[in-house]
């Protein structure tokens, strides 16, 4: 942290974010800083509107102490949790709950500038229903289906069309919300966060798939997201049966693969949700297809629970919407495959946000940029000097 920042109001905030220390006694005992300092980045952060009291906790003697939390009103998130063939918004508060939501079966294959016009547009829907305008809203988060260069925020190579390769996607948001501050992610990585903090926060280790169009694995060590030098971890592969070059296992296990052979067989088949629902009616060769993907995806995990050793194997995305049907052969190639020792304790079960994941990771990568700490102690010092 930069010189002058270590005893900055965003420090305070962090710790208060997380739960960790909420009281005065707790923050200065975790801090380490005197009353008087922690009073006064206190009293930014009340005076910005970030934090607010929130009553005071219950005590077996004297007066109960004072509470703080990050003020859910002060602003609006946007997140845009952007999938192969169906592409979900929703508005949240500050501390990512969500106020509204819309969708579409729009995705990769429209390209970006159409994708965001689209969201800019019903995004401006949205607010007005929440009696809302484009300057309320403080921060914006995007999952895309596809590296990101975490460094420059640029969408790397390969992605699954090329139409998306090098774009910058904040700039397609430019003069609508300048103000906002702005983070994009993989669209598995952001499910993961949601997963890892709001969903299964009890697990510190996770595994996460997400099966759509496309299939993506994310990794939460020790409570956070693993992106990799450059944002590609994840991008699993299986051997080939002739020993060959590795097979990117997006290519041979995924929604768009089962998609692809049901339309050579004769299906008129479009989005992950239409295989969901033939799956559910019983569809025979679709079930098939659907196990085989799943078996394959399972396979791939478990080499996968033997290098890391997580504590539980998260299954979300639309193809995950079909059940145990995909699940099972999942969670049985784990427990075949992989070895005894890492399969001790292992949970393997689908994700608990369901398919709001995506769009609370997108408001959660939203809200971390907004209430970065070196930024939050830069605004708030600012603005108590003014």
């Amino acid at each position: 942290m930069a010189q002058g920042l270590s005893t900055g109001s965003g420090v305070a905030l962090s710790l208060i974010r997380s739960g960790k220390a909420t009281t005065r006694n707790d923050l200065i005992e975790a801090l380490g800083w005197s009353r008087i300092t922690l009073a006064r980045r206190l009293d930014e952060l009340l005076a910005s509107s970030v934090i607010v009291s929130v009553g005071q906790l219950d005590s077996r003697g004297g007066r109960p102490p004072e509470t703080f939390a990050v003020n859910p009103n002060a602003g609006l998130l946007l997140a845009v949790d952007i999938g192969g063939s169906h592409t979900r918004l929703a508005i949240t508060d500050l501390v990512s709950t969500i106020l509204t939501v819309d969708e579409a079966d729009i995705g990769l294959s429209e390209g970006p500038a159409e994708i965001f016009e689209w969201a800019g547009q019903v995004f401006d829907h949205m607010l007005k229903r929440l009696g809302k305008t484009r300057n309320d809203v403080v921060g914006i988060g995007v999952g895309v289906p596809g590296p990101v260069d975490v460094a420059s925020g640029r969408l790397a190579a390969p992605q699954i069309d090329r139409q998306w390769e090098g774009i910058l996607v904040r700039e397609y948001f430019a003069g609508r919300y300048d103000h906002a501050v702005f983070a994009v992610d993989r669209d598995v990585n952001i499910m993961a966060l949601a997963e890892a903090r709001l969903g299964w926060s009890e697990y510190k280790n996770l595994v996460v798939a997400k099966a759509g169009m496309g299939l993506g694995l994310a990794f939460v060590l020790d409570g956070q997201v693993y992106r990799g030098a450059r944002g590609g971890a994840g991008d699993a592969s299986k051997p080939r049966a002739d020993g060959g070059r590795l097979q990117r296992l997006e290519d041979v296990a995924s929604g768009a693969v089962i998609r692809d052979e049901l339309i050579r067989r004769g299906y008129r088949v479009r989005t992950s949700a239409d295989i969901v629902e033939l799956a559910r009616q019983g569809d025979a060769p679709t079930l098939a297809l659907v196990r085989q993907a799943g078996s394959t995806i399972g396979q791939t995990i478990a080499d996968v629970v033997g290098l890391l050793n997580p504590e539980a194997v998260i299954v979300g995305g639309n193809l995950a919407e079909a059940g145990e049907a995909f699940l099972l052969p999942i969670r049985e190639a784990i427990f075949a495959g992989a070895r005894n020792f890492g399969t001790q304790d292992l949970v393997v079960e689908p994700s608990r946000l369901g398919q709001g994941a995506g769009v609370t990771g997108a408001s959660l990568i939203a809200q971390d940029a907004l209430f970065d700490a070196d930024r939050i102690s830069r605004i708030t010092r600012a603005g108590a000097q003014a």
